[in-house]
């Protein structure tokens, strides 16, 4: 036995920037498009009515447009930050990200090794193990091995160690402050992304809110008009009668 399975079907419209029909979810009405994206899209397309409807890939194409000329007209020329964040709200992608996790997954072995280098030269533990070296180092040439000492007094051999020492360290920890530096760059740069983008998303909010309440008002005002028009209609009906 045959089921016949009813469909539903969205209701469509065709945008009249690509010429292509589409569920109206897909689509936005032009009376409800902003009045600074609407300057955008006469721009480029001036046969636009605000009565017709336009998809949303058209439409968030023209809003990248937009946050464009306004990013350039108070910033003056864009920055590569300021092109990823337009893309990213083209696109509708995240920008936050955990930047120390994916900078220590970039790190090399030796990379890896210079940094724990650095971590225990500026710690306690290489502060007082060095320490107790030393002190064992000139007990042992001084005390117990004072008539035949592998490095007698002034310690010769004790002071070219420390330079060694300190000559090789230095290099390692420039090399992870370094990598410190990047890391907090890149944690910068990615801060002013995410503060960039989310300015923009609640300024274009807030516009958006604007526009919606002025529109809500202007409707409110026109039934209040029909309202006034149907009384006063109501009223000459009533005089007419008597």
């Amino acid at each position: 036995m045959n089921h016949l399975h009813k469909r539903t079907i969205s209701p469509t419209g065709i945008c009249q920037i690509c010429g292509e029909e589409k569920p109206l979810s897909a689509m936005m009405p032009g009376e409800v498009v902003l009045p600074s994206l609407i300057e955008v899209i006469h721009k480029n397309f001036p046969a636009w009515d605000t009565e017709a409807h336009i998809c949303l890939l058209d439409l968030n194409k023209y809003r990248k447009i937009y946050l464009r000329d306004l990013l350039a007209e108070e910033q003056g020329e864009l920055s590569k930050l300021d092109h990823d964040v337009i893309e990213s709200l083209h696109q509708r992608e995240l920008l936050s990200s955990n930047i120390s996790a994916e900078f220590i997954g970039k790190l090399t072995v030796g990379q890896r090794l210079a940094d724990k280098i650095a971590e225990f030269g500026g710690s306690w533990t290489f502060i007082l193990s060095f320490g107790a070296v030393i002190v064992v180092w000139i007990l042992i040439n001084v005390i117990a091995l004072a008539s035949r000492a592998f490095d007698p007094y002034p310690f010769i051999l004790l002071n070219l160690v420390l330079s060694c020492l300190a000559a090789l360290q230095a290099p390692v920890i420039m090399m992870s402050q370094n990598r410190v530096e990047a890391r907090d760059r890149l944690r910068g740069e990615n801060d002013y992304k995410v503060n960039l983008k989310a300015e923009l998303e609640i300024r274009h909010l807030h516009e958006k809110m604007d526009h919606l309440l002025r529109r809500q008002w202007q409707r409110l005002l026109e039934i209040q008009q029909i309202q006034i028009e149907l009384l006063e209609n109501l009223s000459e009906r009533k005089e007419e009668a008597r």
